[in-house]
């Protein structure tokens, strides 16, 4: 009697053991310039909390990483979106963790500065989180070479224009995933708030074709996996369409799906309908292009 008690109790720490072994760790928070950055966007004052899980004037850009209870080595970074004026932190960012890491991917969500007219200011803040993860590599058992980018609406543009415009090779994407993403900046197709607040009200025109995204696309752009809807009113799908269309004419790998309803802004919310359809397919693509086949 005494010796089942025993391997009941055994069992049972087992068990336990297990449990907290398939729990993710807690989150780190890395500043990505602790040393000051090397721009500015000429705000002052201090970060806003908005209703909603929305944050405004970022002082501090920063980097939430969220790491697995087991690593597959796969790490996505998620850009938020807001127009370029604030982050919808929550739906479009935190909220998407605990599925991510089930999956067994490092997540990162990436708080970044408003541009305020400063173009360059997003953009910097991504390639740094970029380097940052992948210094980290080694430390967090993750493969260096399977690192993407996510973003919706206006962070769907600065994903985008990390995996059109980074500065080198260390701040590459692998690849990219893009939630109703702005990828034009030409009037009457883009989105107007995000393209006022990234280039300013009056931008030259060499500068708002830097940043009409399909025109940056080439060979080397990172493979894509593209969502929205076609009733959205914010973000033209005309966005997408002409990015997909320029990443298949470079013979770059890409996906789009496109739902009937669900207008813009839905990211992670369960309101969605088509909510069950977008993680099933996203995971399934995930799972092609890991070069371990374990997502």
């Amino acid at each position: 009697m005494l010796t089942q008690i025993m391997k009941r109790i055994s069992l049972l720490m087992m068990l336990l053991t297990g449990l907290s072994l398939m729990k993710a760790q807690e989150p780190i928070v890395i500043s990505l310039w602790p040393d000051g950055a090397p721009n500015s966007n000429g705000l002052t004052g201090t970060e806003e909390d908005l209703q909603g899980g929305r944050v405004a004037n970022v002082i501090n850009p920063s980097i939430t990483v969220y790491r697995p209870a087991k690593s597959n080595g796969m790490t996505i970074m998620m850009c938020p979106g807001g127009g370029y004026a604030r982050l919808a932190m929550n739906h479009e960012g935190h909220d998407m963790a605990p599925w991510m890491n089930a999956l067994g991917i490092t997540y990162v969500v990436l708080k970044y500065r408003m541009p305020n007219g400063h173009d360059e200011v997003p953009l910097s803040d991504a390639e740094q989180a970029m380097r940052l993860i992948r210094q980290h590599a080694q430390e967090w058992g993750i493969d260096p070479q399977q690192v993407g980018v996510m973003g919706a609406s206006a962070g769907g543009h600065l994903a985008a224009s990390l995996a059109t415009l980074c500065s080198s090779e260390a701040t590459r994407p692998d690849f990219q995933v893009l939630f109703y993403p702005v990828i034009s900046m030409r009037p009457g197709t883009t989105h107007a708030g995000s393209r006022s607040n990234l280039l300013g009200s009056d931008p030259k025109p060499e500068l708002e074709e830097k940043y009409c995204l399909e025109r940056r696309v080439n060979s080397r752009t990172p493979k894509a996996f593209l969502m929205l809807s076609a009733d959205d009113k914010s973000v033209p799908p005309a966005n997408s369409l002409g990015y997909f269309e320029a990443l298949l004419a470079h013979q770059v790998p890409a996906t789009m799906h496109i739902y009937p309803i669900g207008g813009h802004g839905w990211g992670f919310r369960d309101s969605f309908t088509y909510k069950r359809q977008w993680t099933e397919e996203l995971e399934k693509w995930l799972r092609e292009i890991s070069n371990k086949g374990k997502v």
